[in-house]
């Protein structure tokens, strides 16, 4: 059996990664911009946020789509700490927070050296309980993702420790930190670089850094893929430590050399996605207005 045309098979192995019977499935539309998915195992259905309608969404096979929280505070990336509780990043609260389990919400951190974050856009969660996030400025430029306010610092990658409190700058050598996410023996860190999009020609490319000192220090920093058509926004890893990224046309898969292997072509551009469902071997996809699943030959990688 042969595959589907939406799948462009760049490097042999990529064919192995992938089902000739399984199809990309439309679970929901008509969304504005589509950012966080993030897989409630316990709950059995997936998190997102429409971050325009200032909105997290749920999707469920029992129930479909329905609306989890509104208002989100512009919630845009999402990940789970290790008591499996929810943390988001906010747009318009320009903090990280945390929906405890009797659904309140606690602000974790909204300032660093006494000045205002900008808008903490993604963020995962390593196993020691570190929080990682990047602040660039893109939800505080427009009012389409939580309205205009005036930056107070530059853009910068963090992490906050919820135990002591510390918040700490990983790294600060970027236009723009997007979506980050840790190699499966967490000894490495993927942060996306979407650059000044004022500029004609904005930096635009997946960086890799060594983590290093027990994850309280970060070397390296080098170009790890440049994404093309587009950029990479968000991504997730598998447990082979291959990259699952965002493009302008769907979904790229990247070796952990950094060799594109592969793609899932879809009709939108991809902002982010994540691994869910049974085995966490279902490819969960914001694109745009729309979020897709399919079905995938791999596991996302789990905490070591």
């Amino acid at each position: 059996m042969g595959l589907p045309d939406f799948y462009e098979v760049i490097e042999p192995e990529f064919a192995s990664f992938v089902l000739p019977n399984a199809t990309i499935e439309t679970l929901g539309t008509g969304f504005r911009w589509l950012e966080g998915p993030v897989w409630m195992a316990d709950w059995n259905c997936l998190l997102f946020n429409d971050i325009p309608n200032d909105r997290t969404m749920r999707w469920s096979k029992a129930d479909g789509v329905s609306v989890w929280r509104a208002p989100s505070k512009y919630a845009n990336g999402q990940y789970r700490d290790t008591g499996g509780r929810l943390i988001s990043c906010s747009h318009r609260g320009r903090c990280v927070y945390r929906t405890e389990y009797d659904g309140q919400v606690t602000t974790l951190v909204d300032s660093h050296r006494g000045k205002r974050l900008n808008a903490p856009n993604d963020v995962v969660v390593k196993s020691d309980g570190t929080i990682w996030f990047s602040d660039p400025l893109y939800g505080i430029l427009n009012d389409f993702e939580g309205g205009r306010q005036t930056s107070e610092q530059k853009p910068a990658l963090y992490r906050f420790d919820p135990t002591s409190g510390e918040l700490r700058v990983m790294a600060d050598d970027f236009d723009g930190p997007n979506g980050l996410a840790f190699s499966p023996d967490e000894r490495r860190l993927y942060v996306a670089e979407t650059g000044d999009q004022s500029q004609a020609e904005p930096r635009q490319y997946i960086r890799v850094f060594d983590v290093e000192d027990g994850g309280r220090r970060l070397s390296g920093g080098d170009i790890f893929h440049k994404v093309s058509p587009g950029m990479a926004d968000g991504f997730r890893v598998d447990e082979g430590g291959y990259l699952w990224s965002s493009a302008a046309d769907g979904v790229h898969c990247i070796s952990p050399a950094g060799t594109l292997i592969g793609k899932i072509r879809l009709p939108a551009t991809v902002s982010n996605l994540c691994f869910g469902d049974r085995f966490h071997a279902r490819l969960f996809i914001c694109a745009s207005h729309t979020l897709y699943a399919i079905y995938l030959n791999r596991r996302g990688a789990q905490r070591p």
